[in-house]
Order: structure tokens, then C-alpha cells, then sequence
């Protein structure tokens, strides 16, 4: 048993395999979350836990007939997807650094949408009720089409990687880019104006919710599946793209079937089943981890990368951590670390060394091997990948 009780002396306990203790903002998050009437059994704190909005990044929260969308954050959807190629190591002899731009050149990257949308985006069948999203996105599909297969920006990243077998790995994280985003807005705004009307004393205002049965609740799980199902199409989109660069720089374009592939939210809510009743569950920066599942936990950008199969734990709701997890800020990171730092902790991989991303520094994350140690009753390791071309968002 890798978790502990927080002993919070809180209405609902909360459970930690963060194997540390939480400093006093933590503690005062999982307060926040574990005091509210419609929290079910306990919260599960995954061992890359840190500070977020509302609820604690790597938290698992379960609910009965309530939601908080601040809780789910403002990119909905975003996750991991990877895929094992059928190339090893001494194929990309050389070509690094020609791999990476045309990764760069093939997907927008931050702020930036493709400049037209193409046919993969264009044929998506999520468009199709795009008229009954929210009508403070209406205006907004153009430029939701032209960002379906873009990366953003933060922490998103792709990633060519090899195994301890030296085979090749496609990897890539984003969500459900600028629509995701402004849809969250729309719902936490509408979910705290509810809360100020009928007076609702909240111990933070970014725990604002919705009952299930208003026509507030059922318009957010709405958009909330819309945006999940438009990450995950993302991912598929970009995936393709980085797919097809590989095939022409390894193996003159001939198409591969992929060996394994993984696509997984950690960001993201659903309607499922725990201790034989129907919940529902919000993984704030957490992969579900059932029997059944497959996952992925990355390392920073000069780190391993995890390939892991659930075991179903039930104490975690079947969940496990989506990262490293941050220790601290971009501001501090910028503030204590050099350029020269950045090159030296991403040595031997190709990617950008510039101020731009000096707020990923990897010292600015947990020993991703720690976070894994922690969690060894949520996940077995699949594969162990390291990256050899990062593109940064």
C-alpha cells in the first residue's frame, strides 16, 4: 500500500501517494476539495501533485450529482498519445536535426493554427454539432478547424524517443487547444455567477459547480465531452503528420502499422463506476489506470518517458499520475536557471535551447523516477523510453 491518509479532519479523507508531505497551500487545496457536501468516499492525490486552480494538478476527485469545472481546467482534454514504429536507433543516424524541422514546419506550434484546414480536420465528425456548443464560441469555429492537428503551447510537446531496446517511439501531449479553453471559461464564469446569486459560501470560488438536473450541468458535460472528443482528434491529426515524416526520412514514405499505440486524456472528466455506484470522476492532470488500460507518463524534456498498463487500483479510482510534476513556477524557473543550465540538463537531445522554453528546464520538475517509485500499485512499466528529438510548443 503506496498511499497514505492525510488525516485532514475533513467530511470526505484524502488519500495521497504524493510520499511527501504537501506544503501549507496543498494542504489547504485538499481541504478545499475534501470539505465540499458532494465528494464521494475520499480524494486520491497522485505522486506528482502540486498547485493548481480550485483543485490540486494530479488530484482524482469523485462526485455525486456535481461538477466543478474549474476542477477539469481550462484545457479540457489534454493528454498523451504515443506510438511504437517498426525503426531503431541507427536509422535516425544523422537526420536529427532535419526530423525536428520538418516536425516544426509540418505542425503550428503555440499561438499558431494552420493556415488552412486539411482534409483528416475538415472531415471530423465533431463539427457537425459544433452549433450547439456554447454561443460564446459560435464565432470561433474557423479558428477551432484551422488549430484541429496544432500543438500549443506550455508544456505540450513531440517527441522522438527510443526504448532500452533502441527502438524508435513517436510522442507527443497538447489538449483541446484555444476552443477548449474559451469553453471552460464560458462554464467556470456561468458556474461562479450561480454561486454569487444564490449566495453560496465556498471555501474558493473556483470550486463553483453544477447539480446534475439543471440545464447548467447538462450544457457543460456537453461541451466537456465535445472538447475531449476534439483533443483526442488532435492527437490523432498531429500524430498522423509526425507519422508520415518518419516514413519519408527513414523509409523513403513506405507506410508502417504501428507496433503499439496509446492515446489518453489526463485532463478530463467522466460518468463511471467505483465501490459499485455511479460517479462522477475528474482526473486533474491523472490517466486512468484500469486493468485494462494503457498509458502514458512523461519525464521532462530531458527525462524518461513511461509506457505503463494499469492494475485497477481501487483506493486511486483506478487512476495514476500524468507526470513529473512541476516543483516550481515558470517564473522561478526563469529567474534561477541559465541557458547554459537548459543545455546542459538537455543534453544529447535535439530541440530548441533558447529562452522561449527556459521555463521547462527539466530541475524544474520531480525525478521522474521518484514519481514512479510511488506509484508502483497503479501502474507496471511497459516501456521505458528516452527522447532523442523534442519539439517544444
Amino acid at each position: 500500500m503506496a498511499y497514505q491518509d492525510l488525516s485532514l479532519s475533513t467530511p470526505t479523507p484524502v488519500l495521497s501517494w504524493a510520499g511527501h508531505d504537501l506544503g501549507p497551500k496543498e494542504t489547504q487545496m485538499a481541504r478545499n476539495v475534501a470539505s465540499l457536501p458532494f465528494m464521494f468516499k475520499h480524494v486520491a492525490l497522485m505522486p506528482d501533485v502540486h498547485l493548481g486552480k480550485g483543485a490540486l494538478v494530479g488530484s482524482v476527485l469523485a462526485t455525486k450529482d456535481a461538477i466543478i469545472p474549474a476542477a477539469v481546467g481550462v484545457d479540457i482534454g489534454c493528454g498523451m498519445a504515443a506510438v511504437k514504429t517498426p525503426y531503431n536507433a541507427s536509422q535516425l543516424d544523422g537526420k536529427h536535426k532535419a526530423i525536428r524541422n520538418a516536425i516544426e514546419a509540418a505542425v503550428p506550434v503555440g499561438f499558431e493554427q494552420n493556415k488552412e484546414a486539411d482534409k483528416a480536420a475538415s472531415n471530423w465528425q465533431g463539427w457537425r454539432s459544433f452549433k450547439d456548443l456554447h454561443k460564446g464560441v459560435q464565432r470561433l469555429e474557423g479558428k477551432a478547424l484551422r488549430q484541429l492537428g496544432s500543438l500549443g503551447g506550455g508544456n505540450h510537446f513531440i517527441e522522438v524517443c527510443l526504448d532500452s531496446e533502441d527502438q524508435v517511439w513517436l510522442m507527443l501531449h497538447s489538449g483541446s487547444r484555444n476552443i477548449g479553453n474559451k469553453l471552460a471559461q464560458c462554464h467556470i464564469g456561468t458556474a461562479k455567477a450561480l454561486a454569487k446569486l444564490a449566495g453560496q459560501t465556498l471555501p474558493d470560488r473556483d470550486l463553483a459547480h453544477f447539480v446534475k438536473g439543471t440545464p447548467e450541468f447538462a450544457a457543460y458535460w456537453h461541451d466537456l465531452q465535445w472538447s475531449q472528443d476534439y483533443a483526442r482528434y488532435n492527437r490523432d491529426v498531429m500524430m498522423a503528420r509526425v507519422k508520415r515524416i518518419l516514413e519519408q526520412a527513414l523509409d523513403g514514405g513506405k507506410p508502417f502499422k504501428p507496433a503499439m499505440q496509446v492515446n489518453c486524456h489526463h485532463n478530463y472528466a467522466e460518468q463511471e463506476v467505483h465501490y459499485g455506484e455511479s460517479v462522477y470522476i475528474t482526473r486533474k492532470g491523472a490517466v486512468r489506470a484500469r486493468e485494462e488500460d494503457y498509458g502514458i507518463i512523461p519525464g521532462s524534456m530531458g527525462a524518461k518517458s513511461f509506457i505503463v498498463k494499469g492494475k485497477g487500483n481501487v483506493q486511486s479510482y483506478c487512476s495514476c499520475s500524468h507526470g513529473a510534476g512541476r516543483t516550481m513556477s515558470r517564473t522561478k524557473a526563469k529567474h534561477q536557471f541559465s541557458l547554459d543550465d537548459l543545455i546542459q540538463q538537455t543534453n544529447g537531445v535535439e530541440c530548441r535551447k533558447d529562452a522561449g522554453v527556459l521555463d521547462e528546464i527539466p530541475a524544474a520538475y520531480k525525478p521522474i523516477d521518484q514519481v514512479m517509485a510511488q506509484q508502483r500499485d497503479l501502474v507496471e512499466v511497459v516501456a521505458t523510453l528516452k527522447q532523442v528529438i523534442c519539439v517544444k510548443g
